[in-house]
């Protein structure tokens, strides 16, 4: 593949994009272990791209369980430099309505347990991350759902809890208080991952529900499937807007962000290691 494509990573009850022209299924070996499913492979509206349904096909894998590792170097493999998220969200503001959307431009990891670093031992490497989601990306993202007339919030802060419960209400409150916009389970460990990889990233956040600080609505399955459903008919119209956008976008900052943030000699980075982190590294060897 171009060394330009985009990719869609899918999120909760996003599965597949219509109008997709589907011509190739790739099963991606990684250093990391198995992505979450076979990456897509095709074209939309003339621009070359890759999906992946991040919780797999059928939802086999929680967000606690996602091999993020293997999903973002298997599409830095393919040659993708922009990446499009779409994540299901709690709110966390009365104003941030269920289904509606938030293009978040910051985000608070607040998860445990994951590994969300190529760079665990050598190369030392410490990415800048002030400004973690592509704000190219999320401008395109904006104008697609003014365009298709989604009601959407384009700032706001992704709070990433480690799941897979819900918040209890001290919890709830406790994010609101620190002025958190909306609670999810997976963007900014992708987030982390894709500017380690020098790729664009922005994420679709979907609000399917109040979270529990809203106590005259508690928050169940059957609540959250529903807004779900009417949350991915209107991304689809979003990402199809958007997609042709993303994709004719200039290389910006984001493609440069291990310049500078690499500190140890790559010379004296064993062989296997430079092998296992090539597609990060190639150019910088």
């Amino acid at each position: 593949m171009s060394e330009a494509a985009t990719a869609v990573i899918g999120g909760s009850g996003l599965y597949e994009i219509e109008g997709f022209d589907v011509r190739e299924r790739r099963k991606v070996e990684t250093p990391f272990g198995d992505p979450s499913d076979e990456f897509v492979i095709g074209a939309f509206a003339g621009a070359q791209i890759v999906f992946l349904p991040r919780h797999g096909a059928g939802h086999r894998h929680p967000a606690g369980a996602v091999n993020y590792r293997a999903n973002i170097w298997g599409l830095k493999a393919l040659g993708v430099n922009r990446v499009l998220s779409v994540s299901a969200v709690g709110s966390l503001k009365a104003e941030i309505e269920p289904r509606q959307f938030v293009i978040p431009d910051q985000f608070y990891d607040n998860t445990k347990r994951r590994l969300a670093t190529f760079f665990d031992d050598t190369p030392t490497a410490h990415v800048g991350l002030a400004d973690p989601y592509c704000e190219e990306v999320r401008r395109a993202v904006g104008a697609a759902c003014e365009s298709v007339g989604v009601p959407a919030h384009t700032q706001g802060t992704y709070l990433c809890m480690e799941g897979p419960q819900f918040s209890t209400r001290a919890e709830s409150n406790a994010y609101r208080q620190l002025g958190f916009d909306v609670i999810g389970m997976t963007s900014a460990t992708e987030a982390k991952l894709a500017r380690e990889a020098e790729m664009c990233y922005a994420t679709v956040a979907l609000v399917t529900d109040y979270d529990c600080w809203f106590e005259a609505e508690d928050v169940t399955i059957g609540m959250v499937l529903e807004n779900m459903r009417a949350n991915v008919a209107n991304v689809k119209a979003v990402i199809a807007e958007a997609l042709p956008a993303v994709a004719a976008l200039e290389a910006c900052a984001c493609h440069r962000a291990l310049e500078g943030a690499i500190l140890t000699d790559l010379k004296l980075v064993p062989a296997e290691v430079v092998e296992r982190l090539r597609p990060l590294l190639a150019k910088y060897l």
